[in-house]
């Protein structure tokens, strides 16, 4: 369904059972939820599905080991029941990920862990090996009944640097034990709406939606210029650090609330330094800077992703990584391997998200709960309830939808019919035990060489078939960048809601983010979406400019660096021919 069709369809029937606002994982989540149970759902997003703090999160799909001492022990256990689901749900882009703590103290931590847990200090500090392992074996027993990964381990100093040598030598010992990490989140959103539109809802994104009055709120899509007018029974708030701006939009000011919530800027750095990618030996190190803060590390798409910092944030459109963000991240690593140097040009991309975290004044972030819950506001002018999506974090979506769309069944009268706990995602559905297998009988089907069905298969899962399908209907041709043809491209304009560049090379593709977006591919990528577009040269040339300073100010990458890699490019391919 294209945007006018959309447009159209609202225009014949302005009433809708729920309108979602935010096209967050967790907004989609619920669109999808109250979709399959038959609803007529609306989700307006003010820019792209998954471009806020859904793109910005730090890739891991875990329980929260340090929520423990907290005392949120019903998030991670949930966290743990979530994250165990998307690892058979959504298998082609979620996978175990062992990960290791180093430790450096043996009783650090006990004391000020306790008087944290009883809520009697705010203050971080370093956790020994018996913290470390009492977190562990709870970790162990939370998960003993499914039991999809092996349980924690420990090491001695001697073995735990002869596997990673570069390890800072005043470790005591390391603790190993298994979390998940997910490969193309954006991606899995984008199945996720497609799931609840398979069922008849709608959703728009670069659109804005206000109130007129009298129940009735009007969308503009900022796209193609046209309104509609929409009459929805129940609002669903799911804008995350933007809530209460939201609210601002939709509620007479007698009706609004206090603020709901408190973000916290969370930053993350992508590095291409081969010692350090070499030095993880496949693990994530989960590690604590001097100041005793959690940061992490681990192999990111042939990169390392480092990160990351939690600093309160007042405007969440302001959010970026600021350089005082990027020293502390790159001063965090050389504490926990003290000999590997990043150079300045080494960091490839940079981002920057939002946590939606409730309203605090903690003066220490870390206390904030992480867990999530729905505030309900009735209408003052009988207009419909905005029910606000408070909290949440990426790998408890799912669960987070589900609760929010029980309680907008239950405002609405109406029942559950279909449950999503072990509902397959997009690419995860009929994943094959031999992917070896599928990918030669699906090659040879198609009519494509089996090379290029493993690369799609590692990016699409099953719905490869359909876009190798797709890419075999037509002549194709190789884009700059060897892995992309332009068949493949124009499948994901054409079916994904592509209206900018960076919906292509942001989102829909792992192209700048993994440090592989040259001048070149930009430029080649740009030509075909202007050309399914049918945009002027003087469009295209805003459009190029627009994300270049999207991509400079958000994620430090220059044109220059776009034209370096230019370079690179043709020097790989010069040495893959003379090796030929």
């Amino acid at each position: 369904m294209n945007r006018e069709e959309t447009l159209d369809g609202l225009r014949r029937s302005s009433k809708v059972d729920v309108c979602v606002i935010g096209g967050g994982i967790n907004g989609i989540s619920v669109f999808r939820e109250l979709a399959l149970q038959g609803l007529h759902v609306l989700l307006v997003e003010k820019h792209d599905y998954c471009s806020g703090a859904s793109a910005a999160l730090s890739r891991m799909v875990h329980g929260g080991l340090r929520y423990l001492e907290n005392g949120e022990f019903k998030l991670v256990q949930e966290s743990l029941v979530e994250r165990d689901r998307l690892l058979r749900n959504a298998p082609h882009y979620v996978a175990p990920l062992p990960t290791t703590v180093p430790v450096f103290d043996i009783f650090s931590g006990l004391g000020n862990g306790l008087v944290r847990f009883l809520g009697l200090s705010r203050r971080p500090s370093r956790r020994g090996a018996i913290a470390i392992k009492a977190g562990l074996g709870i970790y162990d027993f939370l998960t003993r009944k499914r039991a999809m990964m092996p349980r924690h381990q420990f090491r001695g100093r001697r073995s735990t640097l002869a596997k990673w040598p570069a390890l800072n030598s005043g470790i005591k010992s390391s603790a190993t034990y298994y979390d998940a990490w997910v490969s193309h989140p954006e991606r899995l959103g984008i199945e996720l709406l497609d799931d609840g539109l398979s069922s008849g809802s709608r959703a728009l994104n670069y659109a804005d939606i206000g109130a007129t009055g009298a129940g009735r709120y009007l969308v503009h899509d900022t796209i193609t210029g046209s309104s509609v007018t929409i009459e929805p029974s129940l609002i669903i708030n799911a804008t995350g650090g933007w809530i209460d701006i939201t609210n601002g939009m939709l509620l007479k000011p007698e009706t609004r609330t206090v603020p709901l919530v408190g973000g916290t800027k969370g930053s993350h750095l992508i590095t291409d330094n081969t010692a350090l990618y070499n030095a993880l030996a496949g693990h994530m190190i989960y590690y604590e800077n001097e100041d005793g803060r959690i940061c992490i590390l681990f192999p990111y798409l042939g990169k390392v992703l480092v990160g990351s910092t939690d600093i309160r944030i007042d405007d969440p459109d302001s959010v970026r990584c600021e350089a005082d963000e990027r020293d502390y991240i790159l001063q965090s690593l050389s504490f926990v391997l003290p000999d590997i140097k990043i150079r300045p040009e080494e960091v490839s991309f940079q981002f920057s998200g939002v946590r939606p975290l409730p309203a605090s004044t903690d003066s220490f972030t870390g206390r904030i709960p992480r867990d999530h819950f729905c505030t309900v506001v009735d209408a003052a002018d009988g207009g419909p309830s905005v029910v606000c999506m408070i909290g949440g974090k990426w790998t408890t979506f799912r669960s987070f939808g589900e609760l929010a769309a029980d309680l907008a069944l239950e405002r609405l009268g109406k029942e559950r019919r279909i449950s999503t706990a072990d509902r397959a995602i997009g690419g995860g559905r009929r994943f094959p035990l031999d992917r070896a297998a599928w990918i030669a009988q699906v090659a040879t089907e198609k009519g494509i060489p089996g090379s290029r069905m493993a690369v799609l298969f590692a990016r699409y899962g099953t719905q490869a078939e359909a876009i190798a399908g797709f890419i075999a209907t037509a002549s194709d041709r190789p884009m700059p960048h060897p892995d992309y043809s332009e068949r493949e491209l124009i499948f994901l304009i054409r079916n994904e809601a592509v209206e900018h560049l960076d919906d292509l090379l942001l989102r829909r593709t792992t192209l700048a983010i993994s440090g592989n977006l040259s001048q070149q591919m930009m430029d080649a990528t740009l030509d075909l979406l202007a050309k399914e577009k049918a945009w002027t040269p003087a469009e295209r040339s805003a459009e190029r400019e627009r994300f270049l300073t999207l991509l400079r100010d958000r994620h430090g990458v220059t044109e220059s660096t776009l034209s370096e890699r230019n370079e690179q490019r043709s020097l790989e391919c010069e040495t893959t021919a003379k090796s030929g």
